[in-house]
């Protein structure tokens, strides 16, 4: 990435607070200098700074002090997606941006399996009847043989796919572009004509990154063309659903239910009508949070850091106008 030459660059690492502190730095000592700050504090710290941490994964505080981020050639943000992170000045920048790719990918697909096992063997529905001491006998569904479609063919849309096939799913892509023989999803729909697709499945699952494209996706067209049986996960960005939609969706019995863990406004509003809908499981934006997750990211970001400091090429580059790290088309 061609980096300027320093004995000692100094790398700023943005927590929530001042105190909050990645693991593992200790290495980097007497390589580099490490400023910790929280936002307020951001704009001082990365005066002279070449390169940012972002430990506070979903902070926007580096639009706000752009401007004195003249001498920063790296960015890596410990998350999947950096829809928080992105802004114009920064896309058209010769900055890099690297991110948390490849750290969340079995977790979630784990969580997407627990949801539509949860949904299709009535867990949730047995759990409110025993809150209410109530002894009812019902029929489950069988996964083997019903059908996923994955929007977002990235490396945790993938890895959501070889998971759900080896239980016997079958199941399909949704992407930029439409192809066969994927070896993951075999047929890829096109994202574009997501509501001529989904009623084809049993459960729609939505691991796209939030971009243009996929900001709204999911919308009333969409879910009326969905099975009423059908059951949707939403493990990428609250933003890719409408949520009004989704609620009435949900109160029209237009479809069965909902897994829902990242919402347009987090924490989840107590107002939002999400919380008493029909079939609609809410869970705190933690499907990819294994225990020992944030260990796993600084090693990741220490890793990067070693690259960084050799002048060696960066793991995790993302494609700032895209939105995402290439190698996988959403």
């Amino acid at each position: 990435m061609g980096r300027v030459s320093r004995s000692r660059p100094v790398i700023v690492v943005l927590g929530e607070s001042a105190d909050d502190r990645p693991p593992f730095l200790d290495a980097l000592e007497g390589r580099a200098d490490l400023r910790f700050t929280d936002a307020a504090g951001l704009g001082e710290a990365v005066q002279g700074a070449q390169a940012l941490f972002l430990w506070d994964f979903f902070s926007t505080a580096l639009s706000q002090v752009w401007e004195h981020c003249d001498g920063v050639e790296w960015i890596h943000v410990a998350a999947a997606g950096v829809d928080s992170l992105l802004f114009d000045e920064l896309r058209d920048s010769e900055v890099t941006v690297t991110n948390a790719r490849g750290t969340f990918d079995r977790p979630i697909a784990e969580f997407v399996l627990a949801s539509v096992l949860a949904q299709a063997k009535l867990v949730h529905e047995s759990y409110r009847l025993q809150q209410q001491h109530v002894w009812r006998h019902r029929e489950t569904q069988g996964l083997a043989g019903s059908r996923a479609l994955v929007i977002g063919t990235g490396a945790i849309g993938r890895e959501i796919a070889r998971l759900l096939r080896a239980v016997g799913m079958q199941v399909r892509g949704a992407g930029r572009t439409a192809r066969e023989g994927d070896p993951d999803f075999g047929t890829v729909v096109a994202s574009a004509d997501l509501a001529s697709e989904v009623g084809w499945c049993d459960h729609l699952i939505n691991a796209a990154p939030l971009t243009p494209a996929t900001t709204g996706l999911i919308d009333a067209e969409v879910l009326a063309a969905m099975k009423a049986t059908a059951h949707l996960v939403n493990i990428g960005r609250g933003a890719s659903v409408v949520e009004a939609d989704l609620a009435a969706a949900l109160a029209g019995g237009q479809i069965a239910g909902a897994s829902l863990d990242v919402f347009e406004v987090e924490p989840l509003p107590a107002d939002s009508p999400l919380w008493e809908a029909p079939g609609c499981v809410i869970s705190a934006h933690m499907s990819g949070d294994v225990v020992g997750w944030r260990d796993t990211l600084a090693r990741q970001f220490l890793a990067n850091a070693e690259r960084w400091l050799a002048d060696e090429p960066l793991e995790n580059v993302v494609d700032k106008q895209l939105g995402y790290v290439p190698g996988g088309a959403p």
